[in-house]
Order: structure tokens, then C-alpha cells, then sequence
């Protein structure tokens, strides 16, 4: 999932959170969020502020303790498909909400060897997970026609 923030706050962070949750409603929230892995960035030093942003939230299990990129591959190779479209470098600032959706689609209609050729949409077969792809208008792109190169982006 990708979400666009108006900066790399912790406020900017329970701001998304608390936009899945009246999304999706608590209940899917926590049954589809139990663990949430993050890094080290100054937006997630807080961890205990995060679990509890919510009435309903407490006890959500809020992992930060990743220290090396390595530990976190499946992340980097999406950050790493991100970056395909989104070079280091590019300015972001005239990103809308609509290209974070379909740069997520994009990268997560490409096939994955450690998914046994499966893209990460194939793998999003419950009811919940196709409550959350409804609820965030997400949905797989055609294989001979996803985009990983700055022209998906058209400005």
C-alpha cells in the first residue's frame, strides 16, 4: 500500500491510519493490520502513540524494531519498483492521491519469483483483503500493459 503524506510526520502517519480505519471500519482495520513493520524514521519513534491513535485501537501490535534493510526485503524490492517510476531525486511535491493508487497498482501487478510467479494482487483472495482493494480503488493491471518508468506519471 502506498499512501501520500503531507510530510514524514508522526501526525501524517496516525492521519493514514485513522483514514484506513474509517475506511474499512476498526474491526477489518485490526483483523487486516495486526502487525504493522516499519523503519527506522523519525515518524515511527513513537510506537505507543501510533497503537493508540483510536478508540478500538488499543492492542494493535505495532512493530518497529527493524534495524537493517536487509531484514525487510519484500519493502525494499517495492521500494525499489517505486523508484523505477518515482526516480531518486524527483520532486514529489506534484504527486496527487491518484498516482500513488496507480503506481500501487502498477508495482503490485508485477510478478514475483518469491510468490511463485504470483503478483501481490493474486494473493489478495479473502473477503477482508478485497474490502481493503475496494475500499482504497485498487486493482491489478494487465501484464503487457504495467508501467515501471517515469511516463506512468503524466505530469
Amino acid at each position: 500500500l502506498i499512501f501520500l503524506m503531507n510530510d514524514g510526520t508522526q501526525d501524517s502517519v496516525i492521519q493514514v491510519f485513522d483514514t484506513l480505519c474509517s475506511l474499512l471500519g476498526t474491526a477489518l482495520f485490526k483483523r487486516l493490520f495486526g502487525v504493522i513493520l516499519t523503519d527506522n524514521g523519525v515518524e515511527f519513534k513513537n510506537p505507543n502513540a501510533l497503537e493508540h491513535t483510536r478508540p478500538g485501537l488499543i492492542g494493535l501490535i505495532y512493530s518497529s524494531v527493524i534495524l537493517k534493510h536487509h531484514a525487510k526485503a519484500h519493502v525494499e524490492n517495492n521500494h525499489r519498483l517505486i523508484r523505477r517510476i518515482i526516480p531518486k531525486g524527483t520532486s514529489l511535491n506534484k504527486l496527487n492521491v491518484e498516482d500513488t493508487r496507480l503506481v500501487c497498482c502498477h508495482i503490485n501487478s508485477v510478478i514475483r519469483d518469491n510468490l511463485d510467479g504470483k503478483t501481490p494482487f493474486d494473493l489478495m483472495d479473502s473477503a477482508d483483503e478485497k474490502k481493503l482493494l475496494s475500499a482504497l480503488n485498487l486493482s491489478p493491471i494487465p501484464p503487457d500493459e504495467v508501467i515501471l518508468s517515469p511516463k506512468l506519471i503524466k505530469h
